[in-house]
């Protein structure tokens, strides 16, 4: 089987390593860059290729861009391209029957999620995050290391979250609400809704911009 990994960074490393988890060390893994500046020598053994050159139709892809707009991007180049968003769910995740995961989302060592979630297209959920029940991820939103969310929490699409932020509870029927784009920096607790394109910081939470 063969994988295409569209970065070559430091995240495209960890996106490789994911994917041999789940299908074993002979998972062939090609990187995918987008500009000849980009291409380089193997990165720990695999290729590094541009976008246009020859690549196995309808194979596999995923983006390790932890930017939304450059995953959104690259997302439609790789579709142009004939490939097709794989789902990439580290061994080492618990979660239960009840949680929808849409193509091309990450989901990370280390992560849990309960019941009742839904995960759009293209979330990245990094190590160790945990997410508890009736949650809802937009499209493209990014969870970084460490994050937890309570129950009742509505992530939108292409919102970022960092380091060890916190969303506490929003009630059933009446779910605490990150808006589309928003930022939440590392380590905040947000207490309260956020809206859409700010960024909010500090404990509790509070705009910033």
């Amino acid at each position: 089987m063969r994988l295409y990994v569209f970065g070559a960074g430091s995240h495209g490393r960890e996106l490789a390593w994911l994917a041999r988890e789940i299908h074993g060390p002979s998972l062939e893994v090609v990187f995918l860059v987008d500009d000849e500046r980009y291409v380089t020598d193997p990165v720990h053994g695999d290729p590094v290729r541009l976008l246009t050159d020859d690549i196995e139709p309808r194979g596999q892809y995923v983006v390790a861009l932890g930017d939304a707009v450059l995953r959104r991007q690259a997302a439609s180049a790789c579709e142009r391209a004939g490939l097709t968003a794989a789902t990439l769910v580290h061994p080492r995740v618990e979660r239960s029957e009840r949680v929808d995961i849409g193509p091309g989302s990450v989901i990370a060592a280390g992560s849990v999620l309960t019941t009742d979630i839904t995960i759009g297209r293209h979330v990245h959920v990094n190590i160790g995050c945990t997410i508890s029940h009736d949650a809802v991820l937009g499209d493209f939103a990014t969870l970084a290391p460490g994050v937890k969310l309570a129950g009742n929490v509505s992530i939108g699409s292409g919102a970022f979250l960092g380091i060890g932020a916190s969303v506490i509870d929003g009630r059933t029927g009446d779910p605490l609400v990150i808006g589309a784009d928003a930022v939440v920096a590392a380590g905040a607790c947000v207490t309260g809704p956020v809206a859409p394109r700010t960024l909010v910081a500090g404990v509790p939470a509070v705009q910033k911009r």
